[in-house]
């Protein structure tokens, strides 16, 4: 692309940085990109999360509005600030030109919709001959049938789309009979030799003489830790003690708090929200459980296998991809029949559990980093 000597300029999109894998996978992506062949600007609509922190210094950071953590505690104040918000990002939505000229933006060589919610802004650009490169991480099947071909056919304008797995795609395909042929499969990147220095951070205390299973994930209804939390009241009913830590926040956890209340399970089935590290505490579980109903390829899976954890895990998305069932983790479906049946194996069969955690000792071998930035970089220079 143009001049093989002058640096290839990226703007990468996305709505905002909370805790969560796409974010995770778009910041190593920003440090990992080499600076030598890469100018990278970073644009967010809102100016919020706990990952902001982690924005590498060498690349430039763009907000198009403030995020919550800027807003005011007055209530009516709040409200107005909330208001003006909305009223910005819709006059930039209609008008993207106004803040293409105001950052500098209309001589980007490629821009990246990070996820699906960037998708239509890309598309949108007054910036006419950049290449639109789209990352796609969803599982199409649990997403409203209008809203998926809207999707679709935003996507299929993109000159390279990224898949998260391979049943990313597929399921597309599967369900709407639409193949991408610039399509990529490119996994997310798994470095760990960095979960393993992050988990050595600070040391969790908890009672070593009840076992202890641990989830990291957003707080959502698809994640089903409804499901968990009755499964864990059924086992602790049958004399099996045990306790289980849930990492992460989101808009299902009042309705987590109420059914943990009406368990009355609050001493052993813990939320700890958001943690921007929470390797220590995988390191400090004797088990990692993910009851999700969808997922894409999620991180932790990857990241707690270079934990060695043994895990449960749903089969659903590309989970199936990182894990083989039965040698290195424990695949079921995502009922509340199977979720009890994985979780008493745990719990009773030490020989089931030990062969896992040998299994997962050498599960890092799968993730082969230099490959995968090798990959995106093929797609950026091409």
């Amino acid at each position: 692309m143009k001049n093989q000597h002058k640096k290839i300029k990226i703007l990468f999109r996305l709505r905002s940085l909370e805790m969560g894998g796409v974010q995770k996978v778009i910041l190593d992506f920003l440090e990992n990109l080499p600076q030598d062949k890469f100018d990278i600007t970073f644009l967010v609509n809102l100016k919020q999360g706990i990952l902001i922190n982690s924005i590498p210094k060498h690349v430039r950071f763009l907000h198009l509005t403030e995020g919550r953590e800027s807003f005011s505690d007055n209530k009516i104040i709040k409200f107005i600030q909330l208001v003006l918000r909305n009223l910005k990002l819709r006059y930039y939505k209609k008008y993207p030109k106004t803040f293409y000229d105001k950052f500098g933006l209309n001589d980007i060589d490629v821009e990246i919709a990070s996820s699906y919610t960037e998708l239509e802004d890309i598309l949108n650009s007054p910036n006419k001959k950049s290449k639109k490169v789209g990352w796609f991480h969803t599982d199409i099947r649990f997403v409203e049938k209008n809203l998926a071909l809207k999707f679709i056919s935003w996507m299929k304008q993109y000159d390279v789309m990224i898949f998260g797995s391979k049943q990313t795609r597929n399921v597309i395909k599967e369900f709407y009979d639409i193949d991408f042929p610039k399509g990529k499969v490119i996994y997310n990147v798994i470095d760990g030799d960095l979960v393993n220095k992050k988990s050595l951070e600070f040391t969790v205390e908890r009672n070593h003489q009840i076992p202890q299973f641990i989830s990291v994930a957003r707080l959502q209804k698809r994640k089903n830790f409804d499901d968990l939390a009755k499964v864990h009241k059924r086992i602790l009913d049958e004399g099996l003690q045990h306790e289980i830590i849930v990492i992460g926040d989101g808009d299902f956890r009042p309705e987590v708090e109420a059914l943990i209340k009406d368990l009355k399970i609050h001493d052993s089935f813990k939320l700890l929200g958001t943690q921007k590290n929470p390797y220590p505490y995988i390191k400090a579980a004797d088990y990692f459980i993910l009851p999700s109903k969808t997922e894409s390829y999620p991180l932790i899976i990857g990241e707690t296998l270079c934990l060695a954890k043994p895990i449960i895990s749903t089969d659903v998305g590309g989970i199936n991809e990182m894990i083989d069932n039965d040698i290195d983790g424990m695949l079921i479906h995502p009922t509340e029949q199977e979720i009890y049946e994985a979780m008493k194996k745990f719990l009773t069969d030490e020989e089931y559990v030990s062969k896992l955690q040998v299994g997962a000792q050498k599960a890092y071998l799968k993730f082969q980093k230099e490959l995968i930035y090798n990959q995106v970089i093929e797609i950026l220079e091409s």
